[in-house]
């Protein structure tokens, strides 16, 4: 009873809109006849099912989250282990750590869109001046940067939650594995990464996410480019509905996403419960 409100709150919100997208992804429906589609059945996931350009993109942000989550969580976990003893005397250093976290994904683009530059960017400008030529933003660098720029905001984050998995530890287990003579490895290996593996999967479970369906700050930075070498899959749906004005192929791509965020849920959620 206390909770059929909040029930019916996200039933509206979140329902209507759900049907509306399950109606247009089997429809023919553009901004012009919006209010008048016409049903097509699944001829708009066939088309997309059967498209190279959304593949390559489902290719780019299955590889971006996997490569962005892994060095988030590894980072995370060594500044941890690294940090906790002075965060414990000092935990007001913790806000300090957090600081990336507060900057907006889009203006964090534009600030490296500015930085890097390799006319006016003070990066490019210093490398050159000791002779070293890179162009952060053009076809060679620009998915490592990419990559770079999504790990220096969201590393925070996997930090904040690894870390209170780590001051979660009762002092007893360490203060019984110190008697036992085991060495830093050894309580890393055998006490602290066994209790925190919870916390580790959910961490990378949503940093993966997260980082499938980055849109801002590539948006911002390349705009989906050099060619199509950093669009994502929610770039991708983004120019199906505004560019080529394909809403209902558009909203069919975005059932597919869910569909297959559906199925990691249940995945990370097993693994979860069985250990």
């Amino acid at each position: 009873m206390l909770l059929s409100m909040l029930c019916i709150f996200l039933a509206i919100m979140l329902g209507f809109p759900a049907l509306v997208n399950i109606f247009y992804s089997v429809s023919d429906v553009t901004f012009t006849d919006i209010r008048s589609p016409q049903i097509i059945g699944f001829e708009n996931f066939r088309t997309q099912l059967l498209s190279t350009d959304m593949w390559e993109a489902m290719g780019f942000s299955l590889k971006f989250g996997v490569i962005a989550s892994f060095l988030e969580v590894v980072i995370a976990l060594i500044l941890v282990f690294i940090l906790h003893p002075i965060l414990a005397k000092h935990p007001f250093l913790t806000a300090f750590l957090m600081l990336p976290m507060m900057i907006s994904p889009a203006l964090l683009g534009v600030m490296f869109r500015l930085v890097l530059n390799e006319f006016i960017g003070i990066i490019p400008q210093y490398l050159e001046f000791f002779g070293i030529y890179v162009n952060f933003l053009g076809p060679e660098f620009i998915y490592p940067t990419v990559v770079t720029i999504e790990v220096l905001q969201w590393t925070p984050f996997a930090f904040l939650i690894l870390l209170a998995a780590r001051q979660s530890i009762s002092p007893d287990q360490e203060e019984a594995a110190l008697m036992d003579a085991a060495t830093p490895f050894q309580m890393i290996r055998f006490i602290f990464l066994p209790t925190m593996f919870p916390s580790i999967v959910i961490v990378a479970f949503i940093r993966f996410i997260d980082s499938f369906r980055v849109f801002d700050h590539i948006y911002v930075l390349t705009g989906g480019g050099p060619g199509n070498k950093t669009t994502s899959i929610s770039i991708y749906i983004y120019k199906l509905f505004f560019t080529y004005n394909k809403i209902g192929e558009a909203v069919a791509v975005s059932l597919i996403l869910l569909a297959m965020s559906l199925v990691l849920l249940t995945s990370a959620m097993k693994l979860i419960l069985r250990n």
